[in-house]
């Protein structure tokens, strides 16, 4: 059996670099020939009306966020894990929230931006009076794309909510109501529908709890409600592997995010769950059953 860890082409953070490599170094535990691919080798094309694709792969991790290349896979036939849509609908947080409603989940009240054309364009000022009435303050402004905590706000007023409304104008964003205890959240992994790892993430100066903004993990077991909530989410959005974010809010799991490509590294550690051998181990599985 051979597969490929697909990463992106620019590739530089060492926590994205270390979570490929060590699914890698697990694959190749379990007897699977693997290779980390950077996106943009062209593994993938149109020639001749046909999509080409690599034949010498029986799987592919997929650790991008690339829209195109997994459905050029896909339709060749590799199996992806993640799939391409699973990782769209959690790429994009409006998409997340989108397909999350209605699912048995608790989510923030949302409201999506309206999508401006226009650099010389002024945000309506109704629009904005109408996000604080009916989020009220402090509310959360996210950009719509982005990891580890970049372009997302916590906003205390209607002056701050207006500037930063003029700030993401030109980008796809949104607007939650704030829930839960600033800088904590709880980050649980799940594979396969499965809880395997939680633990509860703190930053005592940023109201941003990931890691990468400066926050610490510990280990923790939180109500049952609280990994039931994210096995619900990842059966929702068709997920092989990911990362729930869940804010408390008195005793009540809110989604805060859903990563596709969760880094799992501070779970690993803080934990001691072997994240990585049990996503390989799934994997393998699946391809077995198939075969």
């Amino acid at each position: 059996m051979r597969a490929a860890v697909l990463v992106n082409a620019y590739i530089r953070a060492a926590g994205m670099i270390r979570q490929a490599e060590r699914i890698a170094e697990e694959l190749r535990l379990l007897g699977v020939e693997t290779d980390i691919v950077k996106n943009g080798t062209f593994l993938s094309d149109v020639t001749k009306n046909e999509i080409t694709y690599p034949k010498n792969y029986d799987f592919i991790v997929y650790l991008d966020k690339d829209k195109y290349l997994p459905r050029m896979l896909e339709k060749g036939g590799l199996r992806l894990f993640n799939s391409a849509k699973a990782v769209e609908e959690c790429d994009d947080k409006m998409f997340t929230c989108i397909a999350l409603a209605g699912g048995g989940v608790h989510i923030p009240d949302t409201i999506p931006a309206p999508l401006c054309y226009y650099a010389d364009a002024r945000v309506p000022q109704e629009f904005v009076g109408g996000v604080g009435r009916r989020l009220g303050f402090p509310l959360i402004a996210k950009k719509s794309y982005g990891s580890w905590g970049m372009d997302v706000r916590l906003i205390e007023n209607e002056r701050e909510l207006a500037a930063v409304a003029e700030e993401f104008r030109l980008f796809p964003h949104l607007y939650q109501k704030r829930v839960g205890k600033p800088g904590e959240d709880y980050r649980i992994l799940v594979v396969g529908g499965k809880a395997i790892a939680c633990m509860k993430r703190k930053n005592e100066g940023d109201f941003r709890s990931n890691i990468e903004a400066g926050g610490k993990g510990e280990k923790a077991v939180p109500p049952d409600e609280f990994f039931r909530t994210a096995e619900r989410c990842a059966r929702i959005l068709g997920l092989d592997y990911c990362g729930v974010d869940l804010l408390d809010e008195c005793g009540v799991p809110y989604v805060c995010e859903v990563n596709s490509n969760a880094l799992f590294n501070e779970a690993e550690r803080v934990t001691g769950v072997n994240v990585a051998g049990a996503y390989a181990e799934y994997m393998i599985n699946c391809i077995k059953r198939v075969k």
